[in-house]
């Protein structure tokens, strides 16, 4: 998916409560309109850690409180936004040249990563200068 202005939004997940619980579905055309990946989870973050701290090139991304809580801080071409993410079935999206930073973990937070590229270490932009300059290149 290309980088679009606003590429950072809450997404609710599809939930069906029963007496039983509840089940939220994640499906390709449903809460999740990229093909997925790859999938994986952040635990056990340490009290006053914060993670993220890059934009990726070229990836489209839901992250899900699956437990717990956490703040995700984002940066795209021409706004700043924080997200608190504490519920199961809500996720964030965050797509191609935003600036992510996750931090005040709680201690029981999971972090669920769905993402619609392997692992690539060149589809990192690691430098918030670089990723400012890039930024600038596109407007």
């Amino acid at each position: 998916m290309a980088y679009q202005p606003r590429s950072h939004y809450l997404v609710d997940i599809p939930t069906i409560p029963d007496e039983r619980g509840k089940l939220a579905v994640l499906e390709h055309n449903g809460a999740v309109l990229f093909d997925i990946k790859r999938v994986y989870y952040l635990f056990d973050v340490p009290a006053g850690t914060s993670r993220g701290g890059h934009a990726h090139r070229n990836l489209d991304q839901l992250l899900i409180a699956i437990s717990g809580s956490f703040t995700v801080d984002v940066e795209g071409l021409d706004d700043k936004s924080s997200y608190v993410l504490n519920r199961p079935n809500q996720a964030l999206y965050i797509g191609s040249m935003v600036w992510r930073e996750m931090r005040d973990f709680s201690s029981n937070a999971v972090c669920l990563v769905l993402a619609s590229t392997v692992y690539m270490e060149a589809d990192y932009i690691r430098n918030y200068d670089e990723f400012a300059r890039l930024n600038r290149s596109i407007s």
